[in-house]
């Protein structure tokens, strides 16, 4: 018998492992994310369907983020829910998101399924609506679990060439604690700044780390690339589950003839490689990409563009990995008139908006 139950609060070391354990699981439906969102206004919901009351076995949930004023309230579900497409559970789960969203004008799911017909099929049928996507769709993964010499070999020669010229230029990359979490903040924005992309509230990328530092200790990984001790690049990796997702990162303009930016992306899949993790994610391409991939079309034939993620999109192919494609956004609506008002005049605010800012 299914039973589901709504809880409060950010999560817990049960839903952690729950989330952590499932092949659908990801480190956005951990209590450390909902953690750090707090920050921002959000509050938390979770949805669990057991295999009988108390503390049975959980077969299904999702952690669901909601924002702003009554009437108004925004529900997202950021990589979730945490159960497979199809899943038995799932009645009892979409109940349960139901209730625990009542009042919100629509919750968002973004599942962590892949981009097929069979699961966009299942979602129409749910009575899903598809939605803009918040996270990128489209990302790089690399498969792990195969020994440093074949990720290596995997790399185009280039990249193993430029890792092996930051070893002999003197690059050193170290994983570094709260004390380097001001030289993280500071690179990111001089990267936002030098390529004109906005970039987060001060303080944000600080957050995400002491949230999953907190959790647990070494998941939030901070690696730093310097040479004679001045900071060159640094980014932000989180490990969660069996795969480690790299968030964020910075450089500067200074000795980047020296590689840092290379030296560092192998540190940090050496070590996940070494943690017995089984992916590395590189976190957002351009979704072109991925929809070429769902459709089997070579991904060279795809037109390059400059904006956007294509800047990153040919530094991270180097390292290898496969292209993969979640299947996007999909609205549970509650609150039809006001969605479909928003669907109209936030795309106008936004622009009027924009205009503003010119």
């Amino acid at each position: 018998m299914h039973i589901w139950q709504i809880e409060k609060g950010p999560g817990d070391a049960a839903w952690d492992a729950f989330v952590a354990a499932h092949p659908r699981g990801h480190f956005l439906q951990s209590g450390a994310w909902a953690r750090h969102r707090a920050n921002d206004g959000w509050f938390a919901r979770r949805c669990l369907v057991r295999d009988g009351e108390g503390s049975g076995t959980i077969l299904a949930g999702a952690q669901i983020l909601i924002h702003g004023r009554p009437g108004l309230r925004r529900a997202y579900c950021p990589r979730g829910p945490v159960c497979e497409p199809g899943d038995p559970a799932w009645p009892a789960l979409a109940a349960a998101m139901a209730r625990a969203t009542r009042g919100c004008v629509a919750l968002r799911l973004e599942p962590h399924w892949p981009d097929e017909p069979a699961t966009r099929g299942f979602l129409i049928q749910a009575g899903l609506r598809e939605a803009e996507a918040i996270q990128p769709p489209s990302t790089l993964v690399l498969s792990l679990g195969r020994g440093e010499e074949a990720l290596l070999a995997e790399m185009k020669q280039k990249w193993r060439y430029n890792l092996r010229l930051a070893e002999r230029k003197g690059v050193i990359v170290r994983r570094e604690g709260a004390d380097a979490l001001p030289t993280l903040e500071a690179l990111i924005a001089d990267t936002a700044a030098r390529n004109g992309i906005g970039d987060r509230p001060e303080g944000y990328h600080a957050s995400v780390w002491r949230a999953f530092e907190a959790a647990s200790p070494g998941a939030a990984r901070l690696y730093v690339a310097r040479f004679e001790g001045l900071a060159l690049a640094a980014s932000l990796v989180v490990h969660f589950g069996r795969c480690a997702t790299y968030l964020y990162g910075g450089s500067s303009e200074r000795e980047r003839q020296r590689m840092p930016n290379h030296a560092l992306q192998w540190a940090a899949i050496r070590e996940a490689e070494s943690a017995g993790l089984a992916h590395y994610d590189f976190w957002g391409i351009p979704d072109a990409l991925g929809l070429a991939a769902v459709a089997g079309e070579a991904l060279d034939a795809v037109p390059v563009r400059s904006d956007g993620l294509w800047g990153v999109w040919g530094f991270k192919r180097g390292f290898g990995g496969q292209v993969w494609r979640a299947v996007g956004a999909w609205d549970q609506v509650h609150a039809p008139l006001r969605y479909a008002l928003g669907g109209r005049l936030l795309p106008a605010l936004r622009a009027r908006l924009a205009g503003a800012r010119r």
